[in-house]
Protein backbone atom coordinates (compact mmCIF):
# COMPACT_ATOMS: atom_id res chain seq x y z
CA UNK A 1 0.00 0.00 0.00
CA UNK A 2 1.31 3.43 -0.89
CA UNK A 3 0.95 6.25 1.59
CA UNK A 4 1.26 10.03 1.76
CA UNK A 5 2.45 9.98 5.37
CA UNK A 6 5.92 11.33 4.55
CA UNK A 7 4.50 14.14 2.41
CA UNK A 8 2.00 15.14 5.10
CA UNK A 9 4.53 14.83 7.93
CA UNK A 10 7.07 16.99 6.12
CA UNK A 11 4.38 19.59 5.31
CA UNK A 12 3.76 19.86 9.07
CA UNK A 13 7.50 20.19 9.74
CA UNK A 14 7.59 17.11 11.97
CA UNK A 15 10.36 14.54 12.23
CA UNK A 16 9.52 10.85 12.15
CA UNK A 17 10.17 10.76 15.90
CA UNK A 18 7.79 13.66 16.53
CA UNK A 19 4.99 12.02 14.55
CA UNK A 20 5.69 8.75 16.33
CA UNK A 21 5.30 10.48 19.68
CA UNK A 22 2.04 12.09 18.60
CA UNK A 23 0.71 8.65 17.54
CA UNK A 24 2.30 6.68 20.41
CA UNK A 25 4.39 4.52 18.06
CA UNK A 26 8.13 4.33 17.41
CA UNK A 27 10.08 6.32 14.85
CA UNK A 28 10.87 2.98 13.22
CA UNK A 29 7.14 2.32 12.73
CA UNK A 30 6.73 5.68 11.00
CA UNK A 31 9.74 4.94 8.81
CA UNK A 32 8.35 1.51 7.88
CA UNK A 33 4.96 3.02 6.96
CA UNK A 34 6.60 5.73 4.86
CA UNK A 35 8.80 3.25 2.98
CA UNK A 36 5.93 0.82 2.36
CA UNK A 37 7.44 -1.96 4.48
CA UNK A 38 4.58 -1.93 6.97
CA UNK A 39 0.85 -1.40 6.56
CA UNK A 40 -0.62 0.12 9.73
CA UNK A 41 -3.45 -1.53 11.60
CA UNK A 42 -6.87 -0.01 11.04
CA UNK A 43 -6.86 1.76 14.45
CA UNK A 44 -3.43 3.26 13.71
CA UNK A 45 -4.55 4.31 10.22
CA UNK A 46 -7.51 6.12 11.80
CA UNK A 47 -5.19 7.87 14.29
CA UNK A 48 -2.91 8.96 11.44
CA UNK A 49 -5.87 10.28 9.46
CA UNK A 50 -7.17 12.13 12.50
CA UNK A 51 -3.72 13.63 13.18
CA UNK A 52 -3.56 15.05 9.66
CA UNK A 53 -7.30 15.87 9.46
CA UNK A 54 -7.57 13.91 6.21
CA UNK A 55 -9.72 10.96 5.16
CA UNK A 56 -7.94 7.61 5.32
CA UNK A 57 -8.50 7.15 1.58
CA UNK A 58 -6.48 10.28 0.82
CA UNK A 59 -3.52 9.11 2.91
CA UNK A 60 -3.38 5.39 2.12
CA UNK A 61 -3.64 4.51 -1.54
CA UNK A 62 -4.38 0.89 -2.39
CA UNK A 63 -2.32 -0.44 -5.26
CA UNK A 64 -3.68 -3.56 -6.91
CA UNK A 65 -0.51 -5.52 -7.60
CA UNK A 66 -1.01 -8.57 -9.84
Amino acid sequence: MKSRVRELREACGWSQAQLGERLDVSRQTINAIETGKYDPSLPLAFRIAREFAEPIESIFLFEDVP
